[in-house]
C-alpha cells in the first residue's frame, strides 16, 4: 500500500519516512508543499495521506477540503500532522473528514500504529466497495460498476476524443430454463454464459451482469461495427453451450444489441440505442446480433476486435 506524506518541511518528511521504513509492504511517497501534494494525489492515488496542517502555499485544512470534495480522491483517508494547535484545530480537521491526528515530534511506535490502523480501515473499505460492485452469482462486475465505468468512458471521450461501443445481451426464453430445470440449473447457465462473455472480451472491455438474464459489455475505442464482431463471437459460443442437468442437456441462445458513441449526446443515449437494437434482435426471431443506426454485422469493418488481448 502507498502512503503520501505532504509537508513543507524536508526535515519532517525525512523523519516520518524513516519512522515508516520498518513497515512491511509499504511504499512511502513524499511531497514538499500542498501544491505538489495535490499533483501527486491525482497521479499516485495513495491509500493514505499524512498531511501537515501549516503549509504556506495551501494549508492542510484547505487541501483536506479539496480532497474530500473531489469524487476521485474523497475515499483516501487523511491523517493530520501538527506541531501545535489546540482542541479547536483538531475538531476542525476531523469535521473536514480527517480520520486522525498525529503530533510532532513523531513517536515512532505511535506513528506506525496509527498508520497501520488507518490502512486496515482503508483495506476493509476497499473490499466493501469491490464487493458492492461484483455480482455474487457470476463474479462479473454489476450494474453499479457499469454506471461508474460508463461515466469514466464518456468523460474520456469528451476530454480526449475517441470512441466507445456498448453491447446489450439478453438470454432467449430463459424463464423456460428455470421453469423446466429449476433455478439451480438456471444459475449454472448464467455462470457459464458469464464465462463465455468474459473469455471473448479484451482486458480493456468491461463485461457486466446487467440484471436477471441480461448482460452488457462496454467496449472502449471501438465502433459499433467492430463491437458487432465481439457480439457475434459471444452469440456463437453461447449457442454451442450445453449444460448438463438430471433430465437432459440444457441449451440456450442470446440476442444482442450494439451501439456506439458516434453522434450520440450521452452515455445514457448510447445505452438506449443498444437496448433498441436488442429489441430488434428479439423481434427478428432471437439468437441474433443487431446494431443501432442500421449498420448490420455483415457490413462491419474487416478489422475485428481481437479476443483476450
Amino acid at each position: 500500500m502507498k502512503v503520501l506524506i505532504i509537508d513543507d518541511s524536508p526535515e519532517a518528511i525525512a523523519v516520518a519516512k524513516v519512522r515508516l521504513a520498518k513497515e512491511d509492504n509499504l511504499i512511502v511517497l513524499c511531497a514538499e508543499g500542498g501544491s505538489r501534494g495535490l499533483e501527486m494525489l491525482r497521479t499516485e492515488r495513495p491509500d493514505l495521506v499524512l498531511l501537515d496542517v501549516d503549509m504556506p502555499d495551501i494549508s492542510g485544512f484547505d487541501l483536506c477540503r479539496m480532497i474530500k470534495s473531489d469524487p476521485e480522491l474523497c475515499m483516501i483517508p487523511v491523517i493530520f500532522l501538527t506541531g501545535s494547535g489546540g482542541p479547536e484545530d483538531k475538531v476542525r480537521g476531523l469535521d473536514l473528514g480527517a480520520v486522525d491526528y498525529i503530533s510532532k515530534p513523531f513517536d515512532a511506535f505511535e506513528l506506525r500504529a496509527r498508520v497501520r490502523a488507518a490502512l486496515r480501515t482503508k483495506h476493509l473499505q476497499d473490499l466493501l466497495v469491490e464487493y458492492a460492485q461484483i455480482d455474487p452469482l457470476t463474479s462479473l462486475p454489476n450494474r453499479r460498476a457499469l454506471q461508474e465505468r460508463l461515466a469514466q468512458e464518456w468523460d474520456r471521450i469528451l476530454r480526449h476524443g475517441g470512441s466507445a461501443s456498448f453491447i446489450m445481451v439478453d438470454l432467449d426464453h430463459f424463464k423456460r430454463v428455470n421453469d423446466t430445470y429449476g433455478h439451480s440449473i438456471g444459475d449454472r447457465v448464467l455462470q457459464e454464459v458469464a464465462k463465455i462473455i468474459l473469455g471473448q472480451c479484451r482486458k480493456i472491455d468491461l463485461p457486466v451482469r446487467y440484471g436477471g438474464e441480461e448482460f452488457a459489455i462496454i467496449v472502449p475505442e471501438s465502433s459499433s461495427a467492430e463491437a458487432a464482431h465481439l457480439a457475434e463471437r459471444c452469440r456463437t459460443e453461447i449457442e454451442a453451450l450445453a449444460v448438463k442437468a438430471a433430465s437432459g442437456t440444457v441449451g440456450i441462445t442470446a440476442s444482442f444489441g450494439v451501439s456506439d458513441s458516434h453522434g450520440v449526446g450521452s452515455a445514457d443515449a448510447m445505452v438506449e440505442l443498444a437496448d433498441a437494437a436488442l429489441y430488434q434482435a428479439k423481434e427478428s426471431g432471437r439468437n441474433a446480433v443487431r446494431v443501432a443506426a442500421g449498420v448490420q454485422p455483415s457490413a462491419a469493418a474487416s478489422r475485428a476486435l481481437p479476443s483476450n488481448s
